[in-house]
């Protein structure tokens, strides 16, 4: 018996897997969680989900709790001390996107992109990537940003603060990005966001919306991308870079210009789709 607690693609991965094995899946999602995203776990197989009444850590620790009463297996993208090496082979398997998306810059005739935007929540999947990165390219690196939600964004907090511990964000938790919705950093991943990133973002929810909005309505001769709140951030914050004069010096230090080639990676698709609709329903941003 799996248990986990999830956002959303987390859960759904979980569960989908258990049914594959004959197991059973227990999937616990934070309050606000839209019924789409729940009902989307149900259809893919899980024994129950509950939305809980507690934010993404507190359920996270309430899944762990019933893991330890019950003696089941608790299967999550973020690790605590003594509590690593699922986390670990999660974030491994996050190498593999990674590594694909490699091969296909190369398949494109680039080596190497000059920029990466990777989003972050507990930073399971950001660490996963840019470990791999850092790997790959080693001292040709290229530059990378960290980017959260502004309401919740402890990877962002830890690197203010700067003592070379993770700390948990003091944010509201109240943003659009339910998949980024996470307050306290993985231990197993803290150390490779905090030694390898050249900047890190907290980003409002206008920031993904108007990623969502770019990828959505793309201009003449490029694909169209249907990405979610959590995995449109990335383009979000392009766009606020290359756009908006207040980011101007930091547009610079950055070295973007015309020329520049960034990796971006959507992360969620269309999970709530009133939402969705509603932010391409504008003509404009």
């Amino acid at each position: 018996v799996f248990i986990t607690a999830t956002d959303g693609n987390h859960g759904e991965g979980v569960a989908w897997a258990a049914k594959k094995f004959g197991c059973q899946a227990y999937v616990y999602m934070p309050k606000g969680t839209v019924e789409s995203r729940v009902q989307a776990i149900r259809d893919v197989g899980a024994t129950e989900v509950l939305v809980t009444d507690y934010f993404y850590d507190d359920t996270v620790r309430m899944a762990n709790k019933r893991a330890e009463e019950n003696g089941w297996t608790m299967v999550q993208d973020t690790a605590w001390e003594g509590y690593e090496k699922i986390p670990t082979y999660i974030v491994q398997g996050y190498t593999t996107l990674a590594k694909e998306a490699v091969e296909q810059l190369k398949e494109k005739g680039v080596d190497a992109p000059d920029l990466v935007i990777l989003q972050a929540g507990v930073g399971a999947f950001a660490g996963g990537v840019l470990g791999y990165l850092v790997n790959h390219y080693g001292e040709k690196l290229p530059k990378v940003i960290i980017a959260e939600p502004d309401a919740v964004a402890c990877i962002f907090e830890s690197a203010k603060i700067n003592d070379g511990n993770p700390h948990a964000s003091t944010g509201s938790c109240e943003t659009v990005m339910a998949g980024l919705n996470c307050a306290e950093p993985c231990l197993v991943t803290y150390p490779t966001l905090r030694d390898y990133p050249v900047a890190y973002a907290a980003c409002p929810d206008f920031v993904t919306e108007e990623g969502m909005w770019l990828l959505g309505k793309p201009l003449a001769g490029d694909d169209k991308v249907i990405s979610g709140e959590s995995g449109a951030v990335g383009m979000g914050l392009l766009y606020e870079l290359t756009q908006n004069p207040d980011l101007a010096e930091i547009k610079a230090r950055l070295g973007l210009d015309e020329k520049s080639v960034v990796l971006l990676i959507s992360t969620e698709g269309n999970t709530d789709p009133d939402h969705y609709a509603e932010v391409l329903a504008k003509e404009t941003l």
